[in-house]
């Protein structure tokens, strides 16, 4: 396995600067996230020449916005262009050989489902997330990139909250553009038993988010990181574990500590 972290966590000027403290503290991969507003060329260009001068590898790639995890919104036209902007991190992530993501639903949910969890869609829903889904994957054909379906807690999306629903939803997709994103803090919401559901989701596991069960650094709260860690080494992981939560205080000083704490689990 390979550590990672998530761009916006990491004190720099720009993203080479940020890629160079990660190498420093023990970090071979970056997750860039960016406001699509500010999305131009010139950020093009850097990410596209950030492994060759930072030797840190892109291992994923999203866009924020407004927009974001509205891809099954009613609104057509909230719908189109969030889909249109999914499909542009598509094409990136397929230049760069980096994974990226999408969920059936990103956002507070109303009312909350505090008492009938893990909802499942209905025949004509999953149709249509289905074609959706082949949709945003089809600028990665022919690419070593991967869209993949990341389970969110049911307060922030309807359905595709646990790993072994996303599981299943990718195994019926049959697309080898797909996998499964398998995110800590959500399954600290969503998942009875971290071993048996990484078990379940098995060889589907693309790419790891790192935060504990408050969403802080692995290690402050209460996640038993080993026996997680032990669990993605019983399935052959070897893809990139990448930070995505709070850094707890300076970064300068989390983000190396943090590194150390991982690779003592990685072994």
């Amino acid at each position: 396995m390979r550590l990672s972290c998530t761009s916006t966590m990491v004190p720099g000027k720009d993203l080479t600067e940020k890629a160079r403290n990660l190498s420093r503290w023990g970090y071979e991969g970056i997750a860039v996230f960016v406001d699509y507003e500010d999305w131009n060329q010139e950020l093009y260009q850097e990410l596209l020449s950030l492994q060759e001068h930072t030797g840190v590898v892109p291992c994923e790639f999203a866009f924020g916005d407004g927009i974001y995890g509205h891809l099954m919104d009613r609104n057509p036209d909230i719908r189109k262009r969030s889909r249109e902007m999914y499909k542009l991190a598509a094409r990136i992530s397929g230049e760069i050989g980096a994974v990226t993501e999408l969920e059936f639903e990103y956002g507070p949910q109303s009312p909350l489902p505090l008492f009938h969890p893990y909802a499942k869609m209905r025949k004509e829903e999953e149709q249509e997330f289905c074609e959706m889904y082949r949709e945003l994957a089809e600028p990665l054909k022919g690419t070593e990139g991967k869209m993949l379906l990341e389970g969110i807690n049911r307060y922030e999306s309807p359905y595709l909250n646990s790993i072994r629903d996303c599981r299943d939803m990718v195994e019926s997709l049959g697309l080898k553009e797909a996998g499964v994103l398998a995110d800590f803090f959500h399954m600290s919401i969503e998942e009875s038993d971290y071993r048996e559901s990484i078990l379940y989701a098995g060889e589907y596991i693309k790419h790891v988010h790192l935060g504990d069960s408050n969403r802080l650094l692995p290690g402050h709260g209460m996640t038993d990181w080993k026996a997680c860690f032990d669990a993605l080494k019983e399935i052959g992981y070897k893809g990139f574990v990448n930070l995505e939560c709070s850094t707890c205080g300076n970064p300068e000083v989390t983000l190396p500590e943090t590194a150390d704490y991982l690779r003592k689990l990685i072994g």
